[in-house]
């Protein structure tokens, strides 16, 4: 059975922001390791939108980029919408019976779905579908913007903490 994981990035104000502080080139390699270990991903529109960037190669990546990318167009992902159309590749689209998609994803599924996008996890979470929450807290204060929870904080219990690079702390919860 798979279990669901919302992970993110997080200022230490509780924002999230993908385009207000980036990875460093270690934690980047974190990343690149963690999204080829997954079972896949599930998006809400907007996120999956912003994710699709990877979908194209880029003159400018690196080595450590082209790894991301082929790590993440690999990976099959489940895209929650109702105004989407179409998906691209690797990937299906859920339109509808949210709960019933989820629960039989992860039924089907072993090791880790990656949950992306907060207004996503929250819906799971009041379905009692996340089973860990993995911050990545940045040494940024943002002052505004998405908060990493999109609805009051669910009764979570610290599992794990551990240092990612220089500055950046790995949280990892699970519902209590």
């Amino acid at each position: 059975m798979a279990r669901l994981v919302f992970a993110m990035n997080q200022s230490l104000d509780g924002y999230i922001d993908h385009m207000a502080f980036a990875p460093s080139p270690k934690l980047f390699h974190h990343f690149i390791e963690e999204t080829q270990g997954l079972a896949g991903s599930v998006y809400g529109r907007r996120m999956y939108e912003v994710m699709r960037y990877w979908d194209q190669d880029h003159p400018e990546w690196d080595a450590e980029h082209h790894a991301f990318a082929a790590a993440w167009r690999n990976q099959p992902k489940w895209v929650i919408s109702r105004s989407l159309k179409s998906v691209g590749p690797n990937a299906r689209l859920v339109e509808d019976n949210l709960e019933g998609a989820i629960s039989k994803l992860k039924t089907e599924r072993d090791g880790e779905i990656e949950v992306a996008g907060p207004d996503l996890a929250q819906s799971l979470a009041e379905l009692g579908l996340i089973d860990e929450y993995r911050i990545y807290l940045h040494p940024v204060v943002l002052g505004h913007g998405k908060p990493y929870f999109a609805a009051p904080r669910p009764r979570l219990r610290l599992v794990a903490n551990d240092r990612i690079g220089e500055d950046v702390i790995r949280l990892t919860y699970v519902p209590a």
